[in-house]
């Protein structure tokens, strides 16, 4: 009699991924690194990364097929600003025997995003932190972002709903941010919470970009350590879960990038990039715009790290609220520009 192999549980995946003999390359050894929303196992020349069964207020991807149309998006919309580094989709399989293999015959068990791996030492945030980071670095960034930033077509928004949306994600932030368990500054979290109400109940300039066609379907996480500043830079793990949290101003995405350089020693980096993408898009929007999203994007990083915290076995618990107050406090900084 035919009997069914055993299910296979999340462990068992872990497991076999880990092993280096599952994969082509045969490496010597196996990385496994995890993310809110993943599993990232590297060899030395790639990388797979498996979801995880979970779903929280952007994203439900606790069903096999939510997970393979995630992968499918994640490669679809990355391959825009690294179309070399994101090789596709690969099923892990089960065989009749029970047995595990990437590919191949059997029932498809788990879907793997798959990428070339990208070398350490040309990634933008380990390039700051050793110093090498170079204005002509910046300009040749900048120069590929303008042109993605220009190849995106106009989103389809009015500005009540651009508007809502950077509300909510205000809204969500402090719903986070003021659970008592945190102790996070108050007088900080009411003068960043009251500065941005302020300037999106005034509007004006928000209302301008979107009249003007100005928000796009952009990245959506643009940080250094998705830089990788090669001949050309490419731009990996974009936000790819949520088209909502990806239509934004391309002075936002360069605002978050340029909060993200001044946390890691480079506060120079913004001004030059902005002016660069400026010049190269013949938009300049004014300055306190880019302060209101320094300010918006302070308090959602905020948000994002001290959240770690609530997970049921949070990593590296100890760095979570240092980053969230630091966080802050640029947004608190930004905040003066505006009021």
């Amino acid at each position: 009699m035919c009997t069914s192999p055993p299910p296979v549980s999340l462990p068992d995946k872990l497991r076999f991924l880990s092993e280096p003999a599952t994969y082509p390359e045969r490496p010597p050894t196996v990385e496994l690194r995890e993310t809110h929303l993943s599993y990232v196992f590297l060899t030395p020349t790639e990388v797979y990364k498996m979801k995880k069964p979970v779903a929280n207020g952007y994203v439900d991807l606790q069903t096999l097929a939510a997970r393979e149309a995630n992968c499918r998006a994640e490669v679809q919309l990355n391959r825009r600003l690294a179309p070399h580094v994101y090789l596709g989709i690969i099923p892990l399989m089960q065989r009749d025997d029970g047995a595990l293999a990437l590919g191949g015959a059997g029932s498809v068990v788990e879907w793997l995003v798959q990428m070339r791996r990208l070398p350490a030492a040309a990634m933008m945030d380990d390039m700051i932190r050793r110093g090498m980071l170079t204005p002509a670095d910046v300009a040749t960034l900048a120069q590929r972002l303008a042109d993605f930033f220009a190849m995106q077509g106009k989103v389809d928004i009015s500005v009540a709903e651009h508007t809502a949306q950077l509300r909510h994600e205000i809204e969500v932030s402090m719903q986070v941010l003021l659970d008592p368990r945190f102790a996070l500054p108050a007088a900080t979290l009411a003068t960043v919470q009251g500065v941005l109400a302020r300037y999106l109940d005034h509007g004006t300039d928000l209302a301008a970009r979107v009249d003007a066609g100005r928000i796009i379907e952009g990245h959506g996480d643009l940080r250094p350590e998705h830089v990788c500043l090669s001949v050309p830079p490419v731009v990996i793990d974009c936000l790819e879960f949520n088209r909502a949290l990806r239509r934004l101003d391309p002075f936002d995405e360069v605002a978050f990038l340029a909060l993200e350089c001044a946390r890691l020693g480079a506060p120079w980096v913004g001004p030059r990039l902005r002016q660069d993408i400026a010049t190269r898009l013949q938009d300049d929007p004014p300055l306190r715009l880019s302060a209101f999203y320094t300010a918006l994007r302070g308090c959602i990083r905020a948000r994002l790290v001290a959240a770690h915290l609530l997970e049921s076995v949070p990593r590296t618990p100890e760095k979570w609220l240092p980053l969230a107050r630091d966080y802050l406090a640029r947004a608190e900084q930004a905040c003066a520009q505006l009021d």
